[in-house]
């Protein structure tokens, strides 16, 4: 099936490799304004580095490629994604440069009360340069999935975007979620065009609908795959209407699917684009139909959305694989609500 990663004769190949920056992140211990909160506690934040800990939780082999600090902030990343069962032996240290960290309020991302404070600027992962990162690693997965945030890290950063989605042979199967941060770009300007020149070279793309409207003034699925003529796969997120798939096939027309996305009472939204991605690519790996593909991406944004944290446990796969085949009937009544990954009971239908 088109953008099903080819598989490799060695069983123990590592199926994603996900390279990016991940930063230490403090969490508020009680809502309120920054200069309110008396303390925080400490979690990790990172999007390539949560797709990598969500595919490792759900049993496949993933590696996450980065640069930290060679400093206390480093070991706690380094520690942390590995006890997700992720392979963090290329993760290189910088004696030079610190590991990024952040601050955030505990109220909704959409919201203006919440506020982000980043100190990540000369972080040791902004060094990243095609230079200094381990390309017989980066290239030696199924997969390999990259982001937009590391590209507005630096030039050097975009510089090894660029080289990694150059195409050559033998390339693995290169996934891009766009994520795009205004924030972070220091020419605003020249975001939209970079974004949009990476995404036409990767082969699986991950973009939300507004984040396309907001970039590239694209207004519809329909539009950005106008835009995006090129990745045999592109996914647009439409929050919570669902999702529609753009599969490349034989035909020359697409092959659309729309996949309704899942009623949730949600604890808090940070996290659910990345778990998303995981669990479209976990379904990808296993050569199942877009639309489980996209129901898995579905099944695992809900895990995160239940919880108040970046990162949970998946579902278990025989259980996510039930749910997943529900007609549509049945899959239009399911509402997952805190717990339900682990108790059968919380999966409810209406």
């Amino acid at each position: 099936m088109s953008g099903t990663p080819a598989r490799t004769d060695a069983e123990t190949a590592t199926d994603v490799v996900c390279l990016g920056e991940s930063m230490v992140t403090f969490l508020p211990s009680r809502p309120g304004r920054l200069a309110d909160v008396p303390s925080f506690g400490r979690g990790i934040g990172g999007a390539e580095s949560n797709v990598a800990c969500a595919l490792a939780a759900a049993g496949h082999r993933a590696a996450w490629v980065s640069r930290v600090g060679a400093d206390g902030f480093g070991d706690h990343l380094v520690d942390a994604i590995s006890a997700y069962g992720v392979d963090t032996s290329a993760v290189r240290r910088d004696p030079g440069r610190p590991t990024g960290i952040y601050f955030r309020t505990a109220t909704d991302r959409g919201t203006d009360v919440h506020e982000v404070a980043y100190y990540r600027a000369g972080s040791a992962a902004s060094a990243m340069s095609p230079a200094n990162v381990p390309h017989e690693v980066l290239l030696t997965g199924r997969v390999l999935h990259l982001s937009g945030i590391t590209a507005a890290l630096s030039a050097d950063c975009l510089a090894l975007l660029h080289e990694l989605t150059a195409p050559r042979p033998g390339r693995p199967l290169v996934s891009f979620d766009v994520n795009h941060r205004p924030g972070l770009w220091r020419d605003a300007d020249a975001s939209p065009g970079v974004l949009l020149d990476l995404a036409r070279r990767a082969d699986l793309v991950f973009v939300g609908e507004d984040e396309a409207e907001e970039a590239w003034g694209v207004k519809g699925a329909a539009a950005i795959r106008e835009a995006l003529p090129e990745p045999a796969v592109l996914v647009v997120k439409r929050g919570a209407e669902g999702a529609t798939v753009y599969s490349a096939g034989p035909d020359p027309a697409d092959t659309v699917t729309d996949v309704p996305a899942l009623r949730v009472d949600v604890v808090a939204p940070v996290g659910a684009g990345d778990a998303f991605a995981a669990g479209f690519l976990s379904a990808t790996l296993r050569g199942l139909p877009v639309r489980d593909r996209a129901r898995h991406g579905h099944l695992m944004a809900a895990a995160v959305l239940t919880v108040p944290g970046d990162l949970t446990d998946p579902p278990a796969r025989d259980r996510a694989d039930r749910l997943a085949a529900l007609d549509d009937t049945d899959w239009g009544r399911l509402r997952l609500g805190p717990g339900w990954t682990g108790d059968d009971t919380e999966v409810r239908t209406t």
